[in-house]
């Protein structure tokens, strides 16, 4: 071999090992994104910033005058939430394995240690509170007790012990326009509170409609999700009931004008039907996904809706 094969073999050596750290590294920061579980974050910051313009809105102030509070509001949220999802990651390693949707996350695969994720979820947690902690007390309160109750009463307690797991979760999934409202205002309008409504009733026949598809993985992993513990027809109705208290609920912020009502109506009634024809379908599983998928996009129009009507 002469030196320029050597040269040459010597530089694609190198050109692969460097290739091979990009990729690694590339690999790692989609570990931590899936372990703070990108899409609900991302999802949930949609409500943050609704709460966060709402909020600058009718205190009059203007989103750009309280940016600073608005960024570090959004940011400490979505730390915040990232870390109880990173540390729900830590706590359930012993049943994610058993799941099919859970048994690829890093926690499980080996990719981090136990020890590293409980540091990581641990410290976007605690840098969340206190960005939080930057803007008022009140969103630092909101988000510490969020915090709380998904790690702890959630995650530790009843998501193991009892079919009310899924209410206990709502609490803590409902803070996220609470928290963007009180980064701005910490006296928190009743719109506030009617935010943090909607989002309450909203979770349960999200995540109901979900454990009807994932049933057979959550009885195998011995968690108590309401349609492994009482069946189909019981979950049907229970999604329905709370598809039908979230209509009024999201109609009683009629002061936005009449184009959010019309639109919030339709879409609460065009859900409240399909649950309807939950009764009727044959096919339990494709019933699930649909109402699935239809209150993914329930949330996102109806909050971005409420922007676009105040612009």
């Amino acid at each position: 071999m002469n030196k320029t094969d050597t040269m040459t073999k010597t530089a694609e050596t190198v050109s692969g090992h460097v290739s091979s750290v990009a990729v690694s590294q590339q690999n790692s920061w989609k570990d931590y994104l899936v372990l703070a579980k990108q899409g609900i974050v991302t999802s949930n910051l949609i409500t943050t910033f609704a709460g966060v313009f709402l909020a600058a809105y009718y205190t009059s102030t203007g989103l750009i005058s309280n940016l600073p509070a608005a960024i570090l509001g959004i940011l400490g949220a979505a730390l915040v939430m990232a870390g109880g999802c990173t540390l729900n990651n830590y706590i359930d390693r012993d049943i994610d394995p058993i799941m099919e949707r859970t048994k690829k996350r890093p926690s499980v695969t080996g990719r981090f240690s136990g020890k590293h994720i409980l540091i990581v979820g641990s410290m976007q947690s605690i840098i969340g509170m206190i960005l939080l902690s930057l803007t008022t007390p009140t969103a630092a309160i909101i988000g510490a007790v969020g915090l709380f109750i998904y790690v702890v009463l959630y995650t530790m307690w009843t998501k193991r012990t009892t079919t009310l797991n899924t209410i206990v979760g709502s609490f803590s999934g409902a803070v996220p326009p609470l928290i963007g409202w009180a980064a701005i205002d910490g006296s928190l309008h009743m719109y506030a509170w009617l935010l943090f409504f909607i989002m309450f009733f909203w979770q349960p026949p999200h995540f109901l409609a979900l454990a009807m598809k994932r049933v057979d993985e959550y009885r195998a992993a011995g968690i108590p999700m309401l349609p492994v513990v009482a069946g189909f027809e019981m979950t049907k109705r229970q999604i329905v009931l709370y598809v039908g208290a979230l209509l009024p609920v999201s109609l009683l912020l009629y002061p936005f004008g009449i184009v959010y009502t019309v639109i919030a109506a339709l879409l609460g009634l065009g859900w409240f039907v399909l649950g309807l024809a939950g009764f009727k379908m044959k096919d339990d599983l494709k019933w699930a996904r649909l109402m699935f998928v239809y209150s993914l996009n329930y949330l996102t129009i109806l909050f971005v809706l409420m922007i676009i009507v105040h612009l």
